[in-house]
């Protein structure tokens, strides 16, 4: 079982983001406060789980949370700032829209920059750890992978009902094959560095 807060006494709110490694798309972050007495057994890491247990545990959240939001910074602001900031700006915007503000912030991961003057604390693998991450990181996963599945419909050859836009070889085969689309994140290397500039010109032509 999870630990159910690492602060008490307090309104702590858990974040995680879905799809900072993926090579199109946006990258998803949620924010989550959930109620002391909340207890489940599977929850869990959402990369830990199979596709119908986390869309259980979704309802189950949206259903119990005190609070939660859901945030998207898409491939175009994350080639701007890069994956990094674009990942803390989603929890940020997540955070932004929960409608309790919190007193203490837990993150996933060991980076993070400070939110409205809240404290916080990082915590690596900290979905594995407590139940408001791994909440967040569940909505993150399936929110974003809602989001992959309604864009494979419009770019099928990219296998993105499979593949979620990470680098797997098949993905990468597709893009060798058919180029890229405006949901790839140029920044990211999707091929060698001289096909990939050719990629990229050539969208820019169609485009």
């Amino acid at each position: 079982m999870l630990k159910a807060f690492l602060m008490d006494r307090v309104v702590e709110a858990g974040c995680d983001e879905a799809g900072r490694g993926c090579l199109a798309g946006p990258v998803v972050a949620a924010a989550v406060i959930l109620p002391r007495s909340f207890q489940n057994s599977l929850l869990n890491d959402s990369k830990k789980l199979k596709a119908k247990d986390r869309e259980a545990l979704r309802t189950l959240i949206e259903k119990e949370a005190i609070a939660y939001a859901i945030a998207f910074v898409d491939n175009e602001k994350i080639d701007e700032i890069n994956i990094l900031k674009a990942s803390i700006l989603a929890m940020h915007l997540a955070l932004d829209q929960l409608t309790i503000r919190p007193e203490h912030v837990i993150i996933d991961g060991n980076r993070f920059y400070k939110y409205q003057n809240i404290p916080y604390q990082t915590i690596v693998k900290g979905d594995g750890k407590y139940a408001s991450i791994a909440a967040a990181s569940i909505l993150a996963k399936t929110y974003r992978d809602d989001y992959m599945l309604k864009a494979h419909q419009e770019y099928p050859v990219y296998s993105w009902n499979r593949n979620m836009a990470y680098a797997t070889k098949l993905h990468r085969e597709a893009i060798a094959e058919h180029g890229v689309t405006s949901l790839h994140r140029r920044s990211f290397r999707l091929l060698a560095d001289k096909e990939n500039k050719t990629l990229f010109e050539d969208l820019d032509h169609k485009l």
